[in-house]
């Protein structure tokens, strides 16, 4: 039997073992399952690599995204580049490391891109934000992060105002604020300056509509969740688990 999985805390709510499971069913994949490790620390993934000889692949999500990497053998170029990585393959004990988060936001993103969306904010700065980075840098959409902390490359939240806001047409959430249970949390922006003109993005895909794109519906502002680039990653990671 097969064996692929999922790494990450908390995994309550985790997307990918429903996915791959009913993926499972459909496709009928007998000689396959998908299980959780729940993993508070990172240094655990040892055990794992041991206790499952047969594992042959596995999703990575928060918060091991950038951590995991120190326990592959080798990473793609796209990884070299993000410092992150939410795909890995398995292979005569080899661990090579992957970035198709890169892929799935790209592909989901750009289906609804105007040309007055031109420059982004990227709020929060995890393993999810660096490939929202990656795919920003080859579309050629400026960008600046937002975070608690102010440094060269951000904004903090105390600074966002309408001429930012304004500037700023796509905005785009990489924090886990309004997943559920959580679902009155959103991050602190000042939404009143938004407009039609705005592109909200938001990689939280339960519940379909967070309370940040919820404040975009009422300006009317185009608005987006994160299922759809889940599901491409998802397919793209089991290409590279059986490639």
């Amino acid at each position: 039997m097969r064996e692929y999985g999922l790494i990450g805390y908390p995994l309550t709510h985790s997307f990918s073992q429903k996915y791959f499971t009913e993926k499972f069913l459909q496709e009928k994949i007998t000689d396959a399952s998908f299980l959780n490790f729940e993993l508070k620390q990172i240094n655990e993934a040892k055990k794992i690599f041991t206790n499952h000889p047969s594992l042959k692949g596995l999703s990575v999500t928060i918060p091991h995204k950038k951590n995991i990497i120190n326990y592959l053998d080798e990473v793609s170029n796209v990884v070299n580049e993000t410092g992150a990585c939410n795909c890995i393959k398995i292979s005569n004990k080899k661990k090579t490391g992957f970035n198709t988060d890169t892929i799935g936001f790209e592909k989901s993103f750009v289906k609804n891109l105007l040309p007055t969306h031109n420059k982004a904010l990227i709020l929060g700065t995890g393993g999810a934000a660096v490939a929202v980075e990656y795919v920003l840098k080859k579309l050629n959409i400026q960008y600046r992060f937002v975070s608690r902390n102010k440094s060269a490359d951000n904004y903090t939240w105390h600074e966002l105002n309408e001429d930012l806001i304004h500037q700023y047409t796509i905005i785009i959430n990489c924090t886990p604020l309004g997943t559920y249970p959580n679902i009155n949390e959103a991050p602190q922006l000042p939404y009143q300056f938004l407009t039609q003109h705005h592109y909200l993005f938001d990689l939280v895909y339960n519940p379909p509509v967070t309370l940040f794109l919820t404040h975009a519906k009422k300006h009317n502002s185009i608005i987006k969740n994160g299922y759809e680039m889940l599901v491409i990653q998802a397919e793209e990671n089991w290409r590279i688990w059986n490639e």
